[in-house]
């Protein structure tokens, strides 16, 4: 009787190497599609892992660990690297064997983590990525004479063009991989340093900084006797081609040039390419509302579905197209290499109020949406930067206040040219773009007093980008957004059909039925609080729905008024716009006038009205706290803005 055999256990490949080697590219080419995103318990960090197939057609996981540049960590995401390697995490299993990428052009300095991977005598495949650019620079590697120095699998690839990776999963498939025998060369003073991950301590006579230097030193002088036979750098005094176009696009003069251009197709793209797919998704889920109203019998499951549950899908999935343009042009220019110029060039002006260059991106990105904006912190290494550039990015005013923007400005100047318009929400951006700066300046004195991280990061070569990897990239990242942010607007949206509906009202007047509802007792309620702006109590409970995105307040007045929904877009819109002009207050005065339509505008410069971003920062800081303190006091701002506006526009005689 033969015993049944027992099922393998999946074994587990960690997959590391310094930022920009490639290291993203070769697990998309691995897992594919079967990929799993989410975060490290206790931290900020992202942890990503997917399934990859061996050469015997045998499953693997493979878990892509943060870039560093050593196990000395200097940042979460060093730690997490370190943690993972050596066993100390118990919500991620030790791997069986390590893939560890280096950029070919640059061997040298990405050996330097690789050697103190090599010495945990973990079964390692070295990986020479990126053979492509190392030959444009006439480097040449002899990867037999290398994998024969180190005792382990030794792959030349360009993960790029998928070049190497059929050897990488042949290395992957071995149950026999070796650890390296590999260590380094140092005098008898440094012996007792050499394993040490944790830093060194300092003694009376020498710091441990002094021991860091001496044992740094050691490690590159072993490094190069390594390559040394290995690697002929051609030669090295020789002008790249990086070299060359990095002469013009960080150029003092040209290079900021450069950088406006590509910021401003990047803009330009969002709000007018994203225009066509926008309108076809708002049509469609219109078209989709109707459809259910007209195959289901009147009553509150219908209103539930086409104004609840269709009306909040609508609202996530109509900027689809905005994020991924631009996830698309990220993507893009972080492939190519330009991204980290984008943040040398910026380093300068983001130190006027102590930031560095990195925070340049995510606060860009604000300017489409919050969510992947604060998601896009995690570049930064300093905790203070990251937390600062969290509180400040929803100032940049996101594609989502477009729709308030533009209504309440044709209410406010009616019959002036488009130009004139599209002036005025430029002062609008630049309003919030200043308070951006005004508050990371305020936020860096409190938290540093004046004093500055430096920023210290690698220029990568230029390299033509993998449209695979940035399609991947933008997908991946958007479905993200979706999931995220998307199941918070729809519940919200929910809750709000069921705000407007309950209690139900005798009356036939759709207006009696939402003063009685929920969302009219909640406006009356608050209406104290909200008149010295100029709101009463249905600007109130539009503001209060708009929580849920900003973009609901325009929905939420085309409730409190019954303005229904046109076949044409543009007929809405004028419809809306002409209904809210000549709305009144009870006592017959007004309600949009001027002050009230500048009040409500600078409210919306300043407010955190968005429970997605709410959600967001308190899943990246790990914190109710800080997303409470980022929507208190962003909403006390908004309010005492919008209070001086219109008391102030009052005492001056305006109306």
């Amino acid at each position: 009787m033969t015993r049944p055999e027992t099922k393998r256990r999946q074994r587990v490949f960690a997959l590391v190497g310094n930022p920009n080697c490639g290291k993203t590219t070769i697990f998309n080419a691995l897992t594919g599609l079967r990929q799993k995103v989410g975060n490290y318990p206790g931290v900020t960090v992202e942890r990503k892992e997917g399934t990859a197939i061996d050469q015997h057609g045998e499953p693997v996981k493979v878990i892509d660990l943060p870039g560093a540049y050593s196990l000395d960590p200097q940042s979460p995401d060093e730690e997490i690297l370190r943690d993972v390697l050596t066993g100390k995490r118990s919500d991620t299993p030790v791997p069986d064997a390590v893939i560890c990428v280096v950029d070919a052009s640059n061997a040298e300095r990405h050996l330097y983590l690789a050697s103190q991977i090599l010495e945990l005598g973990l079964p390692t495949i070295l990986v020479l990525n990126m053979t492509d650019v190392a030959a444009s620079r006439k480097i040449r590697l002899d990867s037999e004479k290398l994998s024969e120095s180190l005792g382990i699998p030794v792959i030349a690839m360009q993960a790029n063009a998928r070049l190497g990776l059929p050897q990488l999963r042949v290395a992957m498939s071995r149950t026999d991989l070796p650890s390296s025998a590999h260590k380094i060369s140092v005098d008898d003073s440094l012996k007792d340093l050499v394993n040490d991950l944790d830093g060194v301590k300092a003694t009376e006579n020498q710091t441990s900084q002094d021991f860091q230097d001496r044992l740094i030193a050691a490690r590159y002088d072993a490094i190069q006797e390594l390559v040394d036979g290995s690697v002929d750098r051609g030669d090295p005094f020789g002008e790249t081609t990086t070299d060359k176009i990095d002469r013009v696009l960080l150029h003092p003069v040209i290079g900021p040039i450069c950088l406006t251009a590509v910021l401003g197709v990047l803009f330009y793209s969002i709000f007018t390419w994203a225009g066509i797919p926008m309108d076809f998704i708002d049509s469609s889920f219109g078209s989709l509302a109707d459809w259910v109203k007209g195959i289901m019998p009147d009553g509150d499951l219908r209103d539930l579905i086409t104004d609840g549950v269709i009306a909040g899908m609508g609202g996530v999935v109509i900027f689809l197209p905005q994020i991924l343009i631009l996830f698309f042009f990220i993507g893009i220019m972080e492939d190519t290499g330009y991204l980290s110029r984008v943040a040398f060039l910026m380093d300068k002006v983001m130190a006027r109020v102590g930031l560095n260059g990195r925070a340049f991106i995510p606060i860009l990105s604000s300017y489409a949406c919050a969510v992947p904006a604060i998601m896009g912190t995690r570049t930064i290494e300093n905790p203070k930067d990251r937390w600062i550039t969290i509180m400040v990015a929803p100032f940049a005013s996101c594609s989502a206040r477009l729709p308030v923007y533009i209504m309440l400005v044709a209410i406010l100047i009616p019959g002036v040219s488009g130009l004139k318009k599209a002036g005025f929400m430029l002062g609008l951006y630049l309003l919030g773009t200043i308070f951006i700066f005004i508050f990371a300046w305020i936020f860096n004195r409190i938290l540093r007093k004046g004093e500055r991280t430096p920023m210290i990061m690698e220029l990568p070569g230029y390299k033509l980008p993998s449209l695979k990897a940035v399609l991947h990239h933008m997908f991946l990242r958007s479905w993200i957004f979706l999931r995220r942010a998307g199941t918070i607007i729809l519940g919200i949206s929910i809750i709000l059909w069921a705000a407007y509906t309950y209690p139900k009202s005798n009356s036939d007047d759709p207006s009696v039925q939402q003063a009685n509802s929920i969302a009219g007792r909640i406006g009356k309620f608050i209406e104290p609080v909200i008149e010295p702006l100029g709101y009463e109590r249905r600007i109130g409970v539009a503001v209060l729905a708009s929580f849920a995105a900003r973009e609901v307040f325009v929905g939420a007045m085309r409730v409190s008024f019954n303005i229904e929904e046109t076949e044409s877009e543009d007929e809405t819109f004028q419809l809306t716009k002409d209904r809210l002009a000549s709305a009144q207050r009870d006592n017959g005065e007004p309600l949009f006038t001027p002050l009230v339509c500048l009040s409500l505008l600078v409210f919306y410069v300043f407010a955190l009205q968005c429970a997605s971003t709410v959600a967001i920062t308190k899943r990246e800081t790990n914190s109710w706290k800080w997303a409470a303190f980022q929507f208190g006091y962003m909403t006390a701002l908004a309010y005492i803005a919008a209070l001086l506006v219109y008391q102030g526009g009052k005492l001056m005689g305006y109306v």
